[in-house]
């Protein structure tokens, strides 16, 4: 998959996961940490032999949202320690 697509699904990812965890960051540091999630699903995914991150579709939506809830969970715990 392309990384522009990545990227979009970044973005969904990080708007599901904001309106799933309710988190104080702002739009842009949720959507940042959206994309990064995606990353995140996706190897999680393959790492576990999960479903294939195939292109821009619900299952691949679903696995960077989880991946985006993951991080912005990490990252609130971070956060909260500084």
């Amino acid at each position: 998959m392309d990384f522009i697509t990545w990227i979009l699904i970044g973005l969904v990812a990080g708007i599901i996961a904001k309106m799933i965890m309710h988190d104080r960051f702002g739009w842009i540091m949720t959507i940042v940490l959206g994309i990064v999630g995606a990353f995140v699903g996706g190897w999680l995914s393959g790492l576990l032999g999960g479903p294939a991150v195939t292109g821009f579709n619900l299952m691949s939506v679903l696995v960077a949202a989880v991946g985006a809830i993951v991080v912005l969970f990490v990252y609130g715990l971070i956060a909260r320690r500084g």
